[in-house]
């Protein structure tokens, strides 16, 4: 069966009286190039243990199974059951458990099915959660690396430079974490039904040593949290505001310190600005 050709695909879910659901963000694959490029460019082998999310029909999974040691797929949906018993019936390698991924144990899923294992993710994500699905990802501490279909404009986000508009708190989050990198763009005519926006693959490599040297970590991302809630002020009353018991004296001081003008915005510092601002309010020996 050929899992990308639309008319296999109508007659498979006809069959099972499937009806694709908005709230759950399903778009199924019906280019075959892509999810062959996703298993090849996530660098899977026998020794690879493949945790997937929204496996849908079984497009990607299929190509998985072929080259990773073991697919774990979570699906939300318990109405694509008897579709995936039928087209996953000849990967032995291959496990789908029911279930809402974000109420799950992600490590002890990993830990119970990947033991000798290398773990990665290799996911088409669903769009309506695609930033706290990969906070958990990143969370469980457990993945080499996650090979993801996300929105461009995520994907973008997620590999902006300082000072752009795509800048954000959750791209030092994803860069502090990771080292992500975009693999290719996905246009809507490959999936059926055709979503309102381009896709891409990226690829999160998880970091073997810190983007920088931080004294608090906690404090680094509260520091990072304040200066982009309120991006538009600069770094100084964005800190004051954002963060508890320090005077606005004593962030000026640090700022400049650390050879800011006072007038700099925070969304202009990369990863290593952060830390240095973070590790400077760190001294002044506050909780």
């Amino acid at each position: 069966m050929d899992l990308c050709d639309i008319g296999q695909i109508r007659a498979l879910l006809s069959g099972q009286g499937f009806r694709f659901s908005k709230s759950m963000g399903q778009n199924f694959l019906i280019a075959s190039w892509v999810p062959e490029q996703i298993a090849e460019m996530a660098g899977l082998d026998e020794k690879t243990g493949v945790f997937e999310v929204g496996p849908g029909i079984g497009c990607l999974t299929v190509q998985l199974s072929k080259h990773a040691g073991k697919v774990v797929a979570v699906e939300l949906d318990k109405a694509l059951a008897p579709v995936l018993d039928e087209t996953l019936k000849d990967w032995e390698n291959t496990k789908v458990l029911f279930g809402d991924v974000l109420k799950l144990n992600i490590a002890e899923i990993v830990k119970e099915n990947f033991e000798g294992l290398r773990p990665v993710v290799c996911a088409n994500l669903p769009y309506n959660i695609t930033s706290p699905l990969i906070s958990a990802f990143i969370e469980a501490d457990c993945f080499e690396s996650m090979t993801l279909m996300v929105q461009r404009e995520v994907a973008l986000r997620i590999c902006a430079k300082a000072g752009t508009s795509d800048y954000g708190a959750f791209t030092v989050y994803t860069n502090w974490h990771t080292e992500p990198e975009i693999l290719f763009d996905v246009t809507p005519d490959c999936f059926m039904p055709a979503p309102k926006v381009v896709s891409s693959v990226i690829k999160l490599t998880t970091r073997r040593e810190a983007a920088a040297n931080v004294t608090d970590e906690k404090l680094f991302f509260a520091v990072v949290r304040a200066s982009f809630n309120q991006r538009r002020k600069t770094l100084l009353n964005a800190l004051t505001s954002g963060l508890s018991g320090y005077s606005k004296e004593e962030l000026q001081e640090v700022i400049v310190s650390c050879g800011y003008d006072e007038k700099i915005r925070g969304e202009t510092l990369d990863i290593g600005g952060f830390a240095v601002i973070s590790n400077k309010i760190a001294e002044l020996g506050k909780v």
